[in-house]
């Protein structure tokens, strides 16, 4: 999976009064839990734009100064007015410790259902995995190649070798629908076929 670093600096003081006058300078309160104590610090905002502003999903590096963690993002907190980041909460990475966050998926292929005139729809964007950090997938494929029209893709049918899909197996993760266009010519075909036999009688 690919990394993002963030700079920032620890914090001294994680009061009221010290979040607010961090915020009012353009930066970004956050805690790095997951190691044997939580680590308060402050980062410019625009320092997260390529972090949080992606549908992509990536490993955090954050640098202290010089002192580095590994680290995903675990929580977010948006002000409800003008979107600005308010606070962020990151889990530190451990080699040997597996790891559960949620990685987009990717279709592949062309269903043969679409190239008949059905409709895809994804179900799930994104799919819940668990695997060491090393292991982590930058996102799920999903080959559609032998969906045909009605047909659905179930998560038991998307591979995952190095990582854990911690979702049901009756979970649809995408289908092909018969389109509105395809539904009419199928009722009036099957109208004239009635017809012609009508007539043949």
């Amino acid at each position: 999976m690919k990394s993002i670093t963030i700079k920032g600096s620890e914090r001294e003081s994680v009061g009221k009064a010290a979040t607010r006058a961090a915020r009012n300078a353009g930066m970004v309160p956050c805690v790095l839990y997951g190691g044997d104590q939580p680590v308060h610090f402050t980062a410019e905002e625009k320092g997260f734009k390529s972090l949080v502003y992606t549908p992509d999903v990536h490993t955090v590096v954050i640098d202290l100064n010089g002192k580095t963690y590994n680290a995903i993002l675990q929580d977010i907190q948006f002000h409800p007015v003008s979107d600005k980041i308010l606070h962020m909460d990151f889990y530190q990475l451990h080699d040997d410790k597996e790891i559960t966050m949620e990685v987009p998926v990717k279709v592949i292929g062309n269903s043969k259902g679409v190239m008949a005139g059905g409709v895809l729809r994804l179900n799930q964007r994104k799919l819940k995995v668990r695997a060491l950090p090393t292991n982590l997938p930058d996102f799920v494929e999903a080959d559609i190649t032998n969906l045909e029209m009605g047909n659905k893709l179930y998560v038991t049918e998307v591979p995952s070798d190095n990582f854990k899909l911690l979702h049901p197996d009756n979970t649809v993760v995408a289908q092909v629908r018969i389109s509105r266009a395809a539904m009419k010519a199928a009722q009036e075909a099957a109208k004239a076929a009635k017809e012609a036999t009508k007539k043949k009688k």
